[in-house]
């Protein structure tokens, strides 16, 4: 098979270039400070989004708190392909997984394993806050952020 020099210098740019862009979601080491951290206004809760990318062996996390309004539930219960880890920081939350609900305080921990049906709504009578860590690819949600930036 006889490639041309101007072949290999276009394949070596595609390489560069598709490197380049994937380690744009490498996670460097970093101290995040909460009172630095923009606040994002979502339809029925606030988000703080701390970082979102890939380990240097490729795996993908993303970590932001969110905060709902009592009585409110950021969205419908849904599934995806990625696991999701929730840690309350204040308030009271029902959290359905599976079609078992539980009731959840501050300091409580709920895990989500992949394409497990879930759901949550604030129960209490004042805000509730709670940090979401996602495991694995959560494409859905990056997309959604790149939208509202």
């Amino acid at each position: 098979m006889n490639q041309s020099r101007r072949y290999f210098c276009y394949l070596l740019s595609a390489i560069a270039t598709v490197k380049a862009s994937a380690q744009s979601w490498l996670l460097p080491s970093k101290a995040y400070s909460y009172d630095r951290i923009s606040v994002h206004q979502e339809p029925h809760s606030r988000l703080r989004h701390f970082f979102d990318g890939e380990t240097h062996t490729g795996f993908a996390v993303e970590l932001h708190e969110s905060e709902l309004a009592a009585g409110d539930a950021p969205h419908p219960p849904h599934h995806h392909i990625h696991e999701e880890v929730i840690l309350i920081r204040e308030g009271t939350i029902d959290v359905m997984i599976a079609g078992q609900t539980t009731r959840l305080g501050p300091g409580s921990v709920a895990y989500i394993a992949s394409n497990e049906e879930h759901g949550w709504r604030n129960v209490g009578t004042t805000r509730a806050r709670y940090y979401l860590f996602a495991l694995g690819p959560a494409w859905d949600y990056r997309e959604r952020m790149a939208k509202t930036e």
